[in-house]
């Protein structure tokens, strides 16, 4: 099992990169170079940052094209993880309107508080609570607490493309799938047990 991270310029690959090896995935590299993707068997594409910036370095170096590829034609699994789940929609409007990926239709707007006690960015431990079943979610009960560090939000243009929510901000998408890609805003590899789980289970599909 090989499993490539995209080094895009955004974020801290190296915490992804161990959570993988615990969860004792065969190969785990960092890519630097779009090309390197077409022999994985699991795509990741981590990210924090600003949706505009991450995709305009995924068009400038050549990973849009390929990502698409591997998504649409070769249907290898990806899994993106905060700003990478954001970029998997068709559309984002942090910093500048900008496209997405388009692997999930949707959009990314900035969270909206509700109350006096929901701060953004949104930092910290919140659960979740299923919307659809997923293999990305087995063994995880509801309520279960991940850790999330966000200011924006994925509002998927479908129901069925939601797998969980989680309630903040009036209740936000916290997890998504559609086909062979799944998305998570939070961060498993900062998430400890139920995190792994979801990353083994990522292997697993």
């Amino acid at each position: 099992m090989k499993v490539y991270i995209i080094d895009y310029g955004m974020g801290n690959l190296m915490s992804v990169k161990r959570a993988f090896e615990e969860c004792e995935a065969d190969e785990v590299r960092i890519c630097s170079e779009p090309e390197e993707l077409f022999s994985a068997d699991r795509i990741v594409i981590p990210g924090v940052g600003a949706f505009y910036d991450g995709m305009n370095n995924l068009n400038s170096k050549g990973w849009t094209k390929v990502i698409k590829k591997i998504a649409i034609q070769d249907k290898i699994p990806i899994l993106g993880i905060c700003l990478g789940m954001q970029l998997l929609a068709s559309k984002g409007y942090e910093g500048k309107e900008i496209e997405g990926l388009g692997l999930i239709d949707g959009e990314v707007k900035k969270l909206v508080s509700k109350n006096e006690n929901e701060r953004i960015p949104h930092v910290g431990w919140n659960e979740i609570y299923m919307i659809n079943n997923s293999d990305l979610f087995l063994g995880i009960d509801e309520k279960t607490d991940f850790y999330f560090v966000h200011s924006y939000h994925f509002i998927p243009k479908y129901e069925q493309s939601i797998i969980s929510k989680t309630p903040y901000c009036g209740g936000f998408v916290s997890a998504i799938s559609q086909n062979n890609v799944y998305g998570v805003q939070f961060h498993p590899e900062k998430s400890q047990k139920s995190g792994f789980r979801i990353i083994r289970n990522f292997l697993s599909i």
